[in-house]
């Protein structure tokens, strides 16, 4: 992941480098994950839009980021939250391109599986402990049940919380850490299904304004890189 994020924290965040170097980003980044011109150049044009549907300053604010997601920029979410803040890599409260990059590739259909587990985890360990416990799964669980307009008696929830705790707390410390985390993922793969977007396409439904659009094709990407 250090080298994709190395090509782009070269740039200066939200200003378009010329054609050729844009080519020459993308080959960099294609050895990684095979991210194709195309990819490249229309996530930077859904980073211009979003970074400036408020503040028009090349950086992704928190209230963007939301707008974006639920069209409404004073929505709690936990997600919304937890994402923004694994995007937030500096931790600066905004996001920049490079940031914005890295952490949507790992939604690449070839990006690493561990990378996905990885970006799961943290998504759930709430309090950056380095594990997942009882009431931080519970956080989440209760989130997803309100995002799918469900309500299960408490006494569900917290047999849910048992079942899934004695599953994957092999060591039996009432916690999971990050390698009984992949272990519990691969019994149930259908967890990091979301974790995959076939096409970049899929990335901007959540963006009814975003027009796939680049000026650069994916065979200059070849020629650049020669």
């Amino acid at each position: 992941m250090s080298t994709l994020f190395s090509c782009f924290s070269s740039k200066k965040d939200g200003h378009k480098p010329p054609p050729k170097e844009r080519a020459i980003l993308a080959s960099e980044t294609a050895c990684e994950y095979a991210v194709t011109i195309n990819e490249v150049e229309a996530l930077f044009d859904l980073f211009k839009n979003l970074s400036s549907s408020i503040i028009d300053d090349g950086l992704i604010h928190k209230e963007e980021f939301q707008l974006a997601l639920f069209s409404n920029s004073s929505k709690k979410n936990l997600f919304a939250d937890r994402l923004f803040d694994l995007f937030d890599i500096k931790r600066n409260g905004v996001i920049e391109f490079g940031e914005f990059v890295r952490s949507l590739s790992i939604f690449h259909p070839y990006a690493p599986e561990a990378d996905k587990i990885a970006f799961l985890f943290n998504l759930y360990d709430l309090r950056h402990t380095g594990y997942i416990e009882r009431e931080e799964l519970k956080e989440m669980v209760l989130e997803h049940l309100r995002e799918s307009d469900l309500t299960l008696p408490n006494d569900d929830v917290e047999a849910i919380l048992d079942k899934t705790i004695l599953e994957a707390d092999l060591k039996g410390d009432g916690k999971i850490d990050l390698e009984e985390w992949k272990v519990f993922v691969s019994k149930y793969p259908a967890l990091i299904k979301n974790m995959n977007l076939p096409l970049l396409r899929e990335i901007t439904q959540a963006f009814p304004s975003f027009v796939l659009k680049t000026d650069v094709h994916d065979s200059e990407l070849h020629s650049n890189s020669r």
